[in-house]
């Protein structure tokens, strides 16, 4: 538990900089420049992920129940949620789409909402250190880059109808990818039963 939450930490932690400490890392970009930064930040990013999942993988070992069994209709729902996860994040990056014009920060409402997905349908304390985690960080990320869009009048472009039903195709079918098959083979758990 203790590599996870090591993990958390150091990655989480990377990610929410500009969270807590924009002021700072603006001074620190401008004394040793963007791609030093850069360097750091993707660095600690990546010993954070190793360890998150090294972590995760341990605590899957001998798991500590925090409450019974989730009902199955939590499974469902969980699935629902993740693709509307894989749908947001999509929209971070299909450009011109209306989904990013209207909510802005669609990917980190895409982990918010696989976080909610995920604490719904587990019942381990690795699982609410892990999901729980990425939540919390997914609140105050948001908030804060929506703060910064407010102060420095960010003004997204309006995106079409096509281009929003590319998102949704996307974000569809890479979430069934990974549903029915990548997550078996990475995760160890196959989500929708197959």
């Amino acid at each position: 538990m203790l590599t996870l939450v090591a993990g958390l930490v150091l990655f989480l932690g990377a990610h929410s900089v500009r969270v807590f400490a924009d002021g700072w890392r603006t001074s620190m970009i401008a004394s040793v420049g963007e791609k030093p930064w850069k360097g750091v930040y993707s660095l600690l990013s990546l010993a954070g992920f190793a360890l998150i999942v090294v972590g995760y993988g341990q605590s899957r070992q001998s798991p500590i129940t925090l409450w019974g069994q989730p009902p199955v209709a939590t499974r469902h729902l969980a699935a629902l949620l993740t693709l509307l996860a894989f749908v947001l994040l999509a929209a971070a990056y299909v450009p011109g789409n209306q989904l990013k014009a209207k909510l802005h920060h669609p990917m980190v409402l895409g982990v918010k909402v696989w976080a909610v997905a995920h604490l719904l349908a587990n019942n381990t304390l690795a699982d609410v250190a892990l999901f729980g985690g990425f939540l919390l960080w997914a609140v105050f990320d948001y908030r804060s880059a929506r703060q910064r869009d407010r102060a420095q009048g960010t003004v997204y472009p309006a995106g079409t109808g096509a281009r929003t039903a590319l998102t949704v195709v996307v974000g569809a079918v890479a979430w069934a990818v990974f549903a029915f098959w990548l997550h078996r083979l990475l995760i160890g758990v196959s989500p929708m039963g197959v």
